[in-house]
C-alpha cells in the first residue's frame, strides 16, 4: 500500500463514513458501500455503492458500481450500474454510466458517456 492510500477490509454488511468535517488528501480503496459527507481529494474505488452526501466533496476519480450525489464532484465519475444525481448535486466533469438519473435542480457541467450492459465502458484518461 503507497502514501496517502486507505484499503477497507470487506466487513459484511457494514458502511464506510467520511463525516462532515474530516477532510483527506489521497486515494481511498473498499470494497463494501461508502458514504462521504467530508471532503476528499483524490481518487475514490469502492465494490458497492457510494453516496456523497449533500455536505459531501470529492475532486479526483471516482469508480463504483453505484452512486448516489447530492455533494460536489469535480472530476471523473465511473458508475457500472446506476448514477443518481438528486437535486442538491452539482458535478463538473466525465461521467461515464449504463443508467443515468437526473433530478430537476441538479448541476451537470460536462460530458456523459452512457455504456449499454455488456459493452465494455470506454478507456479511461
Amino acid at each position: 500500500m503507497g502514501k496517502n492510500t486507505v484499503e477497507e477490509t470487506p466487513v459484511s454488511g457494514n458502511v464506510n463514513r467520511i463525516c462532515e468535517g474530516t477532510e483527506i488528501t489521497g486515494s481511498v480503496k473498499s470494497s463494501t458501500d461508502f458514504r462521504i459527507d467530508g471532503r476528499i481529494e483524490g481518487n475514490v474505488q469502492c465494490g458497492g455503492r457510494i453516496i456523497i452526501g449533500e455536505k459531501g466533496y470529492v475532486k479526483g476519480e471516482i469508480v463504483s458500481k453505484n452512486m448516489e450525489i447530492s455533494g460536489q464532484i469535480i472530476g471523473t465519475v465511473s458508475v457500472d450500474e446506476l448514477l443518481s444525481l438528486k437535486s442538491s448535486a452539482v458535478v463538473e466533469g466525465e461521467i461515464t454510466t449504463r443508467k443515468l438519473y437526473i433530478e430537476v435542480g441538479a448541476v451537470f457541467n460536462g460530458s456523459c458517456h452512457m455504456v449499454k450492459k455488456g459493452a465494455e465502458k470506454p478507456a479511461q484518461k
